[in-house]
């Protein structure tokens, strides 16, 4: 699969150093990804969840963290909408971002 928007990844390890190593584990095991459905994502990460509109919410660091992104499949392309702490994630609408 294929990241965009992977420099805010970048930006948010940088004012929280603690997600850099679970960050780059998500990016590695997105990059080797082959996804055609929820059922190859869930393989992969076993606490991802569908929220609707291509949407899926992955747990980073224990749920510390969270990264909300859309998955399109046909095209392999991981788009990251949000990445934040959870207490920032309970403040936003998945289906709006």
């Amino acid at each position: 699969m294929r990241i965009f928007t992977e420099q805010v990844l970048k930006r948010f390890a940088e004012k929280h150093p603690d997600a850099l190593v679970p960050l780059q584990v998500w990016v590695s095991v997105v990059r080797g990804g082959r996804w055609s459905c929820f059922a190859d994502i869930r393989r992969d990460f076993n606490s991802v969840d569908a929220v609707g509109g291509q949407r899926y919410v992955f747990n980073i660091k224990g749920n510390t963290y969270r990264i909300v992104a859309v998955v399109k499949f046909t095209i392999g392309f991981v788009y990251i909408r949000f990445v934040g702490t959870h207490q920032e994630y309970d403040k936003i609408d998945c289906l709006t971002i």
